[in-house]
C-alpha cells in the first residue's frame, strides 16, 4: 500500500479543499487504505478480548461513490477484509464522508465533524427476534464500534506511558521513565502536524525486530511523520507515517543527507549508540536542521560515564569530549551575555541558539530558540569596571 499520510496531513492542515483535491488525485480506493489503515492503528482492536465475534464494515464516502473494509475481532484475533464465519449476526457499518474522514484524523482537533457519519446497526428483522429468544447483542459488538467512533472523534487515549506499554519501548520500563519527561514538554505538540527524528530503532541486527519507539510516537502524534534511523537495515519495519532510514550516526555526511531529505524536524532523539564521540556528532549535524522551538533529546546518559560498554569516563565530569560534559557547557552558554571578559570562554554556535536545556535521569532535553535577550546590568559593568573595583577586565 501507498502511503498518502504526507499528502492528506499537509491537505488537512490547510482545509477540506485541498483534502478534497488529494483525493481527486490520488483516489478514493487508495485514500480510504491509507485512512482505514489509520483508524486499525489506533483502535488496537486486538486488546479486544472476547470468546464472542463482532464484524464492522467501514465505508467512507465521496458523493456516489464509496468504499468498504470488513473488520472482524473475536478469539482468532483481528481478521481484516473477510468474516470470522462463526456469528449469527451481520455486522454493524460505519459510514462517513472521506474528506470528514481525513480532517478527522489529520487535520486540527477543531475540524473534527460527525455530521456525515451513520452507524448502521443489523436491522430490526435480524435484531428483534434474537432480543426476543433472550440472546443479548454480544458485547464485543459495542466495543468495537466504539473504538472506531472514539479515533474518528480524536478521543484516543493521551498518556504517553501507557502507549509506550502498549508497543514495548522500553521509555517507560524497569529501565527507563521517561515518557513523563516527553509529555511534560511535548504535549502541546500532540495536534501539531510535527516531524519526528529517531536515531537507533532498536532490535539490533535484526530487520524486523524493534520499531515500538516509533509506533509510540506515531500514535502520540496522530498528525506526525516518523523516522527511525539505525545502522541496520530496518525497511521491515515501515509503516504508513513511520519511515526508517539506514545510516551510521556518526556519518556527518549520511547524517546531513538524512536531514536534507526528511527534515527540518520538530523533534530528534538519540537513543542510537550512547557513545559520546557518536552522540556528539549527530548533535553538531542535525541540530542546525531543528526547527525553532524544536527539541532534541539524549537519551542514555549513563554511556557518558561507563568505559566498559560505550567508553565513557568518570575521570573529569565537566570533560566536553564525553555527552554529559558536552551538554553542560550549554547551561554557561544560557548565560552567555552576562560573561564580563572576553576572554572567559570561547564563543559556541549554540549560544545564541539553545532556549533551555533540562537534565533528567540518563536523559537531556535541549530546546531550541533564540537566545539574545540581552543584559543591560553586564553591559554596564563591562563598560565601567571600575564598578568592579578592578582598573579593567580583561
Amino acid at each position: 500500500m501507498i502511503d498518502h499520510a504526507r499528502d492528506l496531513i499537509e491537505a488537512a492542515d490547510r482545509g477540506p479543499t485541498d483534502v478534497a483535491a488529494v483525493v481527486r488525485h490520488v483516489g478514493l480506493r487508495a485514500t480510504a487504505a491509507t485512512l482505514i489503515d489509520e483508524i486499525l492503528f489506533r483502535a488496537h482492536l486486538g486488546d479486544l478480548v472476547s470468546e464472542s465475534d463482532a464484524s464492522v464494515v467501514i465505508t467512507l464516502t465521496d458523493g456516489s461513490r464509496e468504499t468498504s473494509v470488513l473488520v472482524s475481532v473475536g478469539p482468532k484475533g483481528v481478521l481484516i477484509g473477510r468474516s470470522a464465519d462463526v456469528t449469527d449476526l451481520p455486522p454493524v457499518r460505519i459510514v462517513q464522508d472521506v474528506c470528514d474522514t481525513a480532517l478527522a484524523l489529520y487535520g486540527p482537533r477543531e475540524r473534527v465533524s460527525s455530521a456525515s457519519r451513520e452507524v448502521r446497526w443489523p436491522s430490526p428483522r435480524v435484531m428483534v427476534p434474537r432480543l426476543a429468544s433472550n440472546l443479548a447483542v454480544p458485547r464485543i459488538f459495542h466495543a468495537v464500534v466504539q473504538r472506531v467512533l472514539q479515533v474518528l472523534d480524536r478521543e484516543e487515549p493521551v498518556r504517553l506511558a501507557d502507549l509506550a506499554v502498549r508497543h514495548g519501548t522500553d521509555k517507560w520500563s524497569f529501565l527507563h521513565q521517561y515518557t513523563p519527561h516527553y509529555q511534560r514538554h511535548l504535549g502541546h505538540l500532540r495536534d501539531h502536524p510535527v516531524t519526528v527524528l529517531e536515531i537507533g530503532v532498536g532490535g539490533y541486527d535484526d530487520g524486523e525486530a524493534g520499531g515500538g519507539s516509533l509506533y509510540m510516537w506515531k500514535e502520540f502524534f496522530p498528525r506526525g511523520l516518523i523516522y527511525g534511523l539505525d545502522i541496520a537495515d530496518k525497511r521491515a519495519l515501515d509503516r504508513p507515517r513511520v519511515t526508517t532510514i539506514t545510516a551510521d550516526q556518526s556519518d556527518p555526511d549520511a547524517l546531513r543527507a538524512t536531514a536534507e531529505r526528511f527534515g527540518p524536524f520538530d523533534m530528534v532523539i538519540d537513543d542510537g549508540s550512547h557513545m559520546s564521540p557518536h552522540v556528539i556528532t549527530s548533535f553538531r549535524t542535525l541540530f542546525p536542521y531543528l526547527k525553532e522551538h524544536g527539541v532534541y533529546a539524549v537519551e542514555d546518559l549513563h554511556g557518558s560515564y561507563w568505559p566498559q560498554l560505550f567508553g565513557g569516563s568518570e575521570n573529569d565530569l565537566n570533560d566536553p569530549e564525553y555527552t554529559v560534559g558536552f551538554l553542560k557547557q550549554m547551561v554557561d552558554g544560557l548565560n552567555h551575555e552576562e560573561f564580563l571578559k572576553d576572554d572567559t570562554r570561547a564563543a559556541r554556535p549554540t549560544d545564541r541558539t539553545v532556549k533551555s536545556v533540562h537534565f533528567y535521569h540518563n536523559l537531556a532535553l535541549v530546546e531550541k530558540g533564540r537566545n539574545e535577550e540581552g543584559s543591560p546590568i553586564a553591559n554596564v559593568l563591562r563598560q565601567a569596571p571600575e564598578l568592579l573595583g578592578i582598573d579593567r577586565l580583561q
